[in-house]
C-alpha cells in the first residue's frame, strides 16, 4: 500500500472474474498426469494438489468445501492480509523468534502477494468457514510456498517454511482476519471520501449555477412556496458533504486493530511486545494510523466498529437513492413530466421509441445504492450472530464492507461526470411553474390571513388563474404590495440573507 493507505495500482484489478477462472476446473484435474501433482499432509490426512500451485491443501479442501459464489476475496483484503504477514515477520525477527534466513524470503514473499503478484492463488470463495480461517490458511500456505521456492526448495516442502510455525508464527486467525478487515476498510474508505466529496461539490457548484432560476417547491408532491433551483442542488451537496462527514468520523473506529491477541483475544504464543512492533510495523507499511486495541478481546467479539461503516454506507446509499429519485422526477418529461431539468443523454432509451432517452445512470445508481442497503442489513445480522469469544461472520462482513464501497468508487465519478455536471436548467418551465403555483397564496397570510388567503387559493385553482391576478381583481393588495410580496429574490433570499449569501 501507498503512505496514504491506498492499494498500489495493481490492486485496481477487475476481482470479479469468471467462473471458469475461479473455480477448479475438475475436469482438467483428470487429465492432469501424476506428475502434475503433490501430495501434502495436514491433520486430516493426504491430498493431491496442483504441482504449480502456491496454496495448499488447507486452501484446497477449502475449495472442495465451499463451492459457492464464484466470488474471490477483494484485493484490498488480499493487501491486508500481505500486509499483516510482513509486518509479524518482521517483529518475530526483531525479537529473535523467527530465524532471519527464514524471515528474509517471508518477508519477500509478502511484498510480491502486496504487488498483486499471486491474486490468482487465493482460490478461497467468499463463503467460506466461519471466522476467515481458511483465508488465513490461503495466505499463510501461498507465502509459504513462495518463500520455499526463494530458498530453492519445491513448493510443497514446509521443512523449512511452515505455514503455521513460521508464516502464521504469534498469530491466529481470530486476530488477523479482523485485522485485515480493518485495514482493507479503512484504506477503501480513504479511496471512498474524495470521490464522495468531490460530487458534493459538483452539487454545490450546480447550485451556483442554478442560483437565479426561480421555482415553485413541493412538499407531499404538492405545490408549495417559491424556491430556487440553486437552492435544491445546494441541499444536495450539503446533504452528500454530511454523509463524508460522517462516514469519516466512524471510520476512526477501524484504527484500533486486535492483532496481537491470537486466539479468543488472550494473547496466546504472542507478547506484549510483539503486539506493539507489529502493530508499528503494520501501520508502517500500510501508511495508515493504526494502533492497538484498547481491550483485544472486545476487538474479536464485537463488530461494532464494522458495523458503524456498513451503518454509514447504508445511510449515503440512502441519500443517493433520495437524490437520484429527485433529479428523476425533476427531469421527466418531456412533455408529460416535470421537465424543469434536462439530464445529459448518454445513451438511447428505448428499442422501439425512438428519440427516447431514460435517467440510465441515476436508474444504475438507485440499483447499486439498493444493493448497498442490502448489504447493511447482512452486516447487522453477521453483527449480532457473535457468540462468546469471536464473531466467526467476520467473512461475510469483510466482504460487504469492501464490495459496497468498490461499487461507489468506480460508480459515483460516472454520476458526477456523465450526469450532475451535465445537468441544465429549464428555465422557463421552472419560472412558469412559479407563476401559476396556487401556494403562492401562503405569501398573502401575513397581510390579509389565513383564512382570506385559502378562499384566494381555491379560485386560482377553479378559475386557473394566479394568485398575484386573483389579489389584483378583489383588490386585496396594491400593485406595489403585490409587486414586492411576489418578487421572487425577495421570497427566496431571506435565510441566504441572513448568511451574508444575498
Amino acid at each position: 500500500m501507498t503512505k496514504q493507505g491506498r492499494p498500489r495500482s495493481g490492486s485496481a484489478r477487475k476481482w470479479l472474474k469468471p467462473e471458469a477462472k475461479t473455480m477448479p476446473n475438475t475436469s482438467k484435474s483428470i487429465r492432469r498426469s501424476k506428475a502434475s501433482f503433490r501430495t501434502e499432509t495436514d491433520s486430516l490426512g493426504e491430498k493431491r494438489v496442483p504441482g504449480e500451485a502456491y496454496y495448499g491443501i488447507q486452501t484446497l479442501r477449502a475449495v472442495e468445501n465451499f463451492p459457492v459464489s464464484g466470488l474471490k476475496a477483494h484485493p484490498a483484503m488480499i493487501r491486508a492480509y500481505a500486509s499483516i504477514k510482513k509486518a509479524c515477520a518482521l517483529a518475530n525477527k526483531s525479537l529473535g523468534k523467527l530465524d532471519a534466513a527464514i524471515a528474509a524470503p517471508v518477508i519477500r514473499a509478502a511484498e510480491e502477494v502486496l504487488r498483486g503478484r499471486f491474486d490468482e492463488q487465493f482460490m478461497v470463495d467468499v463463503y467460506q468457514a466461519g471466522a476467515g480461517t481458511s483465508f488465513n490458511m490461503n495466505a499463510n500456505e501461498v507465502i509459504a510456498n513462495r518463500a520455499a521456492e526463494l530458498l530453492g526448495l519445491a513448493r510443497g516442502e514446509y521443512r523449512r517454511v511452515h505455514p503455521n510455525d513460521h508464516v502464521n508464527m504469534s498469530q491466529s486467525t481470530n486476530d488477523t482476519f479482523p485485522t485485515a478487515s480493518y485495514v482493507a476498510c479503512l484504506a477503501r474508505t480513504r479511496e471512498l471520501l474524495p470521490v464522495l466529496k468531490h460530487l458534493a461539490d459538483t452539487f454545490k457548484a450546480k447550485g451556483r449555477e442554478f442560483h437565479g432560476v426561480i421555482k415553485s417547491a413541493r412538499t407531499h408532491l404538492q405545490d408549495a412556496v417559491p424556491i430556487t433551483l440553486g437552492q435544491e442542488f445546494s441541499a444536495y451537496g450539503a446533504a452528500l458533504a454530511a454523509c463524508a462527514q460522517e462516514l469519516e468520523r466512524r471510520s476512526e473506529l477501524l484504527r484500533p486493530v486486535a492483532l496481537g491477541g491470537t486466539a479468543a483475544g488472550t494473547g496466546a504464543n504472542a507478547s506484549l511486545e510483539f503486539r506493539r512492533l507489529a502493530i508499528q510495523n503494520l501501520a508502517e507499511i500500510t501508511g495508515l494510523p493504526l494502533i492497538p486495541a484498547s481491550d483485544p478481546r472486545m476487538a474479536l467479539q464485537s463488530h461494532q466498529p464494522l458495523q458503524a461503516v456498513s451503518s454509514a454506507l447504508k445511510e449515503i446509499a440512502l441519500e443517493l437513492i433520495r437524490i437520484a429519485n429527485d433529479l428523476r422526477l425533476l427531469a421527466s418529461g418531456p412533455v408529460t413530466g416535470l421537465a424543469e431539468i434536462l439530464l445529459p443523454a448518454v445513451q438511447p432509451g428505448s428499442s422501439i421509441m425512438p428519440g427516447k432517452v431514460n435517467p440510465s445512470i441515476l436508474e444504475c445508481l438507485n440499483m447499486i445504492c439498493f444493493q448497498i442497503v442490502g448489504r447493511d442489513g447482512a452486516v447487522a445480522l453477521a453483527t449480532q450472530a457473535g457468540q462468546m469469544d469471536l464473531n466467526v461472520m467476520t467473512p461475510l462482513t469483510a466482504y460487504n464492507l469492501l464490495d459496497s464501497m468498490s461499487l461507489l468508487i468506480r460508480f459515483l465519478p460516472v454520476v458526477d461526470g456523465r450526469c450532475v455536471a451535465g445537468i441544465r436548467a429549464e428555465k422557463d418551465r421552472c419560472r412558469a411553474y412559479f407563476e401559476k403555483s396556487p401556494s403562492l397564496a401562503a405569501l398573502l397570510n401575513p397581510k390579509i390571513g389565513y383564512a382570506k388567503a385559502a378562499k384566494v387559493f381555491k379560485e386560482a385553482v377553479a378559475r386557473d388563474l394566479s394568485i398575484p391576478e386573483v389579489a389584483r381583481k378583489h383588490g386585496l393588495l396594491s400593485p406595489a404590495e403585490i409587486k414586492k410580496i411576489f418578487d421572487p429574490h425577495a421570497v427566496t433570499g431571506i435565510l441566504d440573507r441572513d448568511r451574508g449569501k444575498a
